[in-house]
């Protein structure tokens, strides 16, 4: 996820213009994304993301291509109050996120989408924090965590600083 140095996805006008990621970063998301089984995710970020799996002018040259296939391949399950149908590799969830995060158990599955990650971390349910912390300060927003209320422990697992100045940082559950 992209955030901002003071911890939103987006800032006061819901603007995230500011996490475009380069080239190289991309290749890391294109990475990450390979290794995953599974993706959950919200409503919105389900439709920021659609146009990698229908818009082939998308495909703008290899890396764009390569993420568009991989992000194709990945099946999605998107959670939604509004939504009757989904297109792509992608189902509506039948259940709450904890009944198909526990169906998806044994596989690496990603959650992405402010509100869905919210309850997941709520609930326990996030093992891993893999965080593009971004060099600008938004000053409010969509906040990357929720509260918590009690501490988590977290171990560095590793940071990568990209020439763009952005700072990747993996952390796992202690």
């Amino acid at each position: 996820m992209n955030v901002s140095v003071d911890g939103f996805i987006n800032d006061r006008d819901g603007a995230f213009d500011w996490g475009v990621p380069s080239d190289e970063q991309f290749r890391c998301h294109l990475e990450q994304i390979r290794e995953l089984e599974g993706f959950l995710c919200g409503r919105r970020l389900y439709e920021t993301m659609l146009p990698w799996e229908t818009d082939p002018a998308i495909r703008v040259d290899e890396l764009r291509a390569e993420f568009a296939d991989a992000w194709s391949a990945l099946p999605k399950v998107v959670f939604s109050g509004t939504l009757d149908s989904v297109e792509g590799n992608a189902r509506l969830a039948r259940g709450p996120l904890a009944e198909e995060a526990a169906a998806l158990a044994d596989r690496v599955v990603a959650i992405g989408g402010a509100g869905l990650a919210k309850v997941a971390v709520e609930l326990g349910l996030v093992d891993e924090l893999r965080i593009f912390r971004n060099p600008v300060l938004v000053g409010g927003g969509t906040p990357f965590l929720p509260p918590v209320t009690t501490d988590v422990p977290l171990t560095l697992v590793e940071t990568r600083v990209f020439a763009s100045r952005v700072v990747y940082e993996h952390y796992r559950r202690a």
